[in-house]
């Protein structure tokens, strides 16, 4: 079997989903299953379906375009403000998008009133993450003009924490979010149409770092979706990298082919620049202790694994094994308990980052596993050969 790849167990992210699903409805929160991490594969979008996910949302319109081709029977949010260049394909393929801005809103209009469709939208509100969002003094008067717009409904509105300054959710943030779903339903009423008595049907309180708050046994007021992508493939939360009582944190592993293990000093030796991708020389101390890193002559292994295929820094290798460096190729270790040779392989357990480029590279094989047989996509890069 071709290498690298992603061995992915539909099994335990089946698991992970449904777990995730049932302890979060008993709190009145249901799971908008999130497939940006999985490029949108359809094997995972009907794994998250099955396990009982409200609906699914993609950051990438091709993502979604991809799981219409395969007629995943779901609803679908683009859960990135949409480009203006791309309005005609979101509402082609979306059934709801997260705006922020009524020009954009205004394109999305322009092109449901020509396919006769009505778009949904969510809007994105800004609580101190300082990623996407209106500020909250903000949201009404853009509620008040947007509502002008024909062929576009408010479904809701949320925001997102956690990922660019890593501010967390709690009872503050959520609380404001609420309060802020109250404004809207007392000054728009009957001008909403989302939900039942005229209220907003979607209050979004976020993402997989949500999990922490939502399950603490605090009043999740109004918020009645997360949208999970993190915690359902890897079964962690953002916040600490921790792994989730009962959930597999294995659901998806990268494993490498190792193609030379030689006996090498430690040091490099020459005059020392910087290495390709910019990283600081390396040099005889190491900076924060001053003491000298030479450790003499070790055997160190190299995989065919680099930056081009995956976040080398996100990689977790079996105990035993040390990462020592990557290039854009290769990936290169240094191992106290097993003897390595060419051919050998060893499987990494990843976090966000090394999945989402994994995942993302064509050169990295796709080998979906079930309790049936295993169903292998290969790489882009095989395709056809």
């Amino acid at each position: 079997m071709t290498a690298p790849r992603l061995e992915i167990d539909l099994d335990k992210i089946h698991h992970n989903a449904s777990t995730l699903v049932e302890r979060l409805g008993a709190r009145g929160i249901a799971v908008t299953g999130i497939t940006k991490a999985a490029l949108g594969a359809p094997e995972i979008a009907t794994t998250l379906i099955r396990a009982g996910v409200s609906g699914l949302g993609d950051s990438r319109i091709e993502n979604i375009e991809t799981m219409r081709r395969a007629r995943i029977p779901s609803p679908m949010m683009l859960i990135r403000s949409p480009m203006p260049s791309q309005a005609e394909r979101v509402v082609a393929q979306a059934d709801i998008s997260f705006n922020t801005e009524l020009d954009v809103v205004s394109r999305l209009s322009f092109a449901a009133q020509a396919a006769r469709r009505t778009h949904g939208i969510v809007l994105m509100v800004e609580l101190g993450d300082l990623r996407e969002g209106i500020m909250p003094g903000d949201l009404e008067p853009f509620v008040r003009k947007m509502l002008g717009f024909p062929n576009i409904a408010l479904r809701g509105i949320g925001t997102n924490l956690a990922c660019r300054s890593g501010v967390a959710p709690d009872a503050r943030n959520m609380a404001e979010l609420s309060a802020l779903a109250d404004r809207i339903d007392a000054a728009f009423g009957a001008r909403l149409g989302a939900g039942p008595a005229n209220r907003l049907g979607i209050v979004s309180g976020g993402n997989s770092a949500n999990l922490a708050w939502a399950l603490s046994g605090a009043d999740t007021g109004r918020i009645n979706d997360l949208r999970l992508g993190e915690a359902i493939l890897l079964g962690c939360e953002p916040l600490h990298r921790l792994p989730i009582d009962g959930l597999h944190t294995d659901a998806i592993t990268l494993i490498a082919e190792a193609i030379e293990s030689k006996r090498k000093p430690s040091r490099p030796w020459g005059e020392i620049g910087q290495s390709a991708f910019g990283a600081a020389p390396a040099g005889a101390m190491k900076p924060d202790t001053g003491r000298d890193t030479d450790a003499g002559r070790s055997t160190q292994t190299i995989f065919a694994l680099g930056r081009q295929d995956t976040d080398p820094d996100g990689l977790v290798p079996p105990a035993g094994i040390e990462i020592l460096g990557a290039s854009s190729d290769h990936l290169i270790v240094r191992s106290s308990r097993y003897h390595l040779s060419a051919g050998d392989e060893i499987r990494f357990q990843l976090n966000y980052s090394a999945l989402v480029r994994a995942m993302t590279s064509p050169f990295v094989a796709r080998v979906m596993k079930a309790s049936s047989a295993p169903i292998r996509e290969p790489a882009a890069a095989l395709q056809g050969a």
